[in-house]
C-alpha cells in the first residue's frame, strides 16, 4: 500500500502545481470536480448506513458555494446559505410525506455534508484568491501533505500509543507528534524555494511558513478523524476506491478542508 501512495503522490503531484500555478477557471474547476465526487462519497456513505441524504442537494449545493466564492467572495454568503437551507428542509419535508421516516435526520445530514465540504472546502479557492495566493496554497496543502507522510512512516516505525482507541487506533502519538516535526521543516524549506526561484515575494518568508506548518499541523488530523466518525458509523473503511492506496476523493481531502479554512484565516488575519 505504501509503495501505491507514492506512485500516485509522484505522479499527480506535478499536476497539482501546475494547476495551481494556472489558476483561473481551470484551478476552480478541478476544485469543483474534487468536492464534487467527495460530497457525493459523503452521501453514499450515509445511504451505505441506512441513511437518505440528498445527493443532488449536497453535490449542487457544494458545487454552488464554491462558484459563487470564485465569483464574489463572501458577498453572497448570507442570501445563498438561507436558500441552501430552505431548500434542504422542503426537500426533506416532502421525503417524509413520502414515507421516510428519519427525514429530520437527512435533513441535518444533508446541511451538514454542504457545509462540510462543500463551504469548507471553498477556501482552497478563497486562498487561491489571495496576492501571490499560488504560493500560500503551495505552503498550506503541502503543509499537511508532510504531516500525514510523516506521521505514516513514523507511526509505522515506532507507534505504540494510539491516539484514539475506536476512531482510529492504528494513528499513534509517536506518528502525530513526527509528523509535525517533518512538517515544519519541509514547509520552511518550501518556502525558502519559492522565495528562490520566483520573482520576489512580499509576505510569504520561512517564519510565516513554520508557523503555518506548526498550526495546521497539529490541528489537520482532526479532519482525518472526522472522516474516521463517519466510516465508522457506517462500518467503511474507505469512502470510495477513487486513488489507489488512498481510497476515495473524501478519503484524501478530510485534512484539506480544515487546512484550507484555517490557513485562509491565519493568513489575512496575521500576514497580510
Amino acid at each position: 500500500m505504501f509503495r501505491q501512495r507514492v506512485l500516485v503522490i509522484l505522479f499527480l503531484l506535478p499536476l497539482v502545481i501546475g494547476i495551481t500555478f494556472l489558476g483561473g477557471v481551470v484551478y476552480i474547476g478541478v476544485v469543483v470536480l474534487i468536492c464534487s465526487i467527495a460530497s457525493f462519497e459523503y452521501v453514499k456513505l450515509f445511504r451505505t448506513g441506512g441513511f437518505k441524504p440528498s445527493v443532488f442537494l449536497v453535490v449542487g449545493g457544494t458545487i454552488t458555494l464554491i462558484i459563487f466564492r470564485a465569483v464574489d467572495n463572501f458577498q453572497s454568503t448570507p442570501w445563498l446559505l438561507s436558500l441552501i437551507i430552505f431548500t434542504s428542509i422542503i426537500y426533506h419535508l416532502a421525503s417524509y410525506e413520502e414515507g421516510q421516516d428519519q427525514a429530520g435526520t437527512d435533513f441535518g445530514l444533508t446541511l451538514s455534508g454542504i457545509l462540510y465540504i462543500g463551504w469548507l472546502g471553498a477556501f482552497l479557492v478563497s486562498i487561491r484568491s489571495l496576492p501571490e495566493g499560488q504560493y500560500w496554497l503551495l505552503l498550506v496543502l503541502p503543509s499537511v501533505w508532510f504531516s500525514d507522510s510523516g506521521a505514516y512512516i513514523i507511526g509505522s516505525l515506532i507507534g505504540k500509543h494510539p491516539i484514539t482507541k475506536r476512531l482510529s487506533p492504528h494513528k499513534t502519538w509517536e506518528g502525530y507528534f513526527g509528523g509535525i516535526l517533518v512538517s515544519v521543516p519541509l514547509t520552511t524549506l518550501l518556502a525558502i524555494l519559492w522565495r528562490t526561484l520566483s520573482e520576489p515575494i512580499s509576505a510569504i518568508t520561512p517564519s510565516r511558513a513554520a508557523i503555518l506548518a506548526l498550526v495546521l499541523s497539529s490541528i489537520a488530523i482532526l479532519g482525518d478523524l472526522g472522516a474516521s466518525l463517519i466510516k465508522r458509523q457506517v462500518g467503511a473503511k474507505d469512502s470510495g476506491k477513487l486513488l489507489p492506496g488512498h481510497g476515495g476523493a473524501f478519503d484524501r481531502i478530510d485534512t484539506w478542508l480544515w487546512a484550507g479554512a484555517i490557513g485562509y484565516f491565519i493568513i489575512t488575519t496575521f500576514f497580510l
